[in-house]
Order: structure tokens, then C-alpha cells, then sequence
């Protein structure tokens, strides 16, 4: 099956949305909602009300398997309520005016400091996992 990447963003209203980067694709799904969550619905909601049109029609329909992505400003902001910039800074290493800076989209980072911010949460959050309680 197909995989194809999901982008989440957050809107200047507040509100999230779902995209799906592929334009080679006879068909587009997206979801809007106020929370990650609802996006999600209403975009897999879109991706079934697709399916069943094509159905419909008598059309074939490629079965797809989405990865769903953040782009920096909308994870820094979605999260803001686990992660204070001065922990993000400890966890990626990166200044709080900097991290301030693409939350507000002020600023993009370089792929190199996506990669750095990914790994240190990924790295960060596998020590979380990892953790037991006696």
C-alpha cells in the first residue's frame, strides 16, 4: 500500500488542518477542525467519503496509508501545553527566542535544525518510555 504524507498545520485562526502532499493522486483529502484530533476525523472522514464515491462511480480507487506529519510551528504550538520553550531548549538545545521565532512563523528552521528538534523529541521521548516506578 501507498504511503503518503499527511501534513498538519495550524491556521492563524487557531484551527488545524490536514493535507495530503501528493499531487499525483485523482483525488485530494483534507480535514479541518479546532484540535488535532478533530482534523483527524474529518480527515478520514473525507478519505471514506472518497473511497465510497469512487465506488459510485465504478471508479478504481488507490488505497493509500497516511503518514501524518507536523510542520514545526503547528507541533511547537500544539504541544505547548507538555513543553515550555525553556524545556524544549534543554531537550533540543535550541534558545527559547529561537524556538519562539517559529512558533510564531517569524522564522523557518533549516532541515538541519528540523532534524535536530525531531531527534531530541524523539531521543527525549524514548527516556520517557523507558521510565518504570518501583
Amino acid at each position: 500500500m501507498r504511503q503518503v504524507k499527511a501534513v498538519i498545520e495550524r491556521a492563524s485562526d487557531g484551527n488545524f488542518s490536514i493535507y495530503m502532499d501528493a499531487d499525483d493522486m485523482p483525488y485530494l483529502v483534507t480535514g479541518t477542525g479546532e484540535t488535532v484530533e478533530e482534523a483527524r476525523k474529518t480527515f478520514n472522514a473525507g478519505y471514506e467519503d472518497m473511497k465510497a464515491l469512487f465506488a459510485e462511480d465504478g471508479k478504481e480507487f488507490e488505497e493509500l496509508e497516511f503518514v501524518f506529519q507536523y510542520d514545526i510551528a503547528s507541533f511547537l504550538q500544539y504541544y505547548g501545553y507538555a513543553f515550555s520553550l525553556a524545556g524544549l531548549e534543554r531537550i533540543t538545545g535550541i534558545n527559547q527566542k529561537q524556538l519562539g521565532h517559529y512558533i510564531s512563523g517569524y522564522r523557518n528552521p533549516s532541515p538541519k535544525t528540523k532534524q535536530k528538534i525531531e531527534e531530541s523529541i524523539r531521543k527525549f521521548s524514548e527516556e520517557l518510555s523507558a521510565v518504570s516506578f518501583a
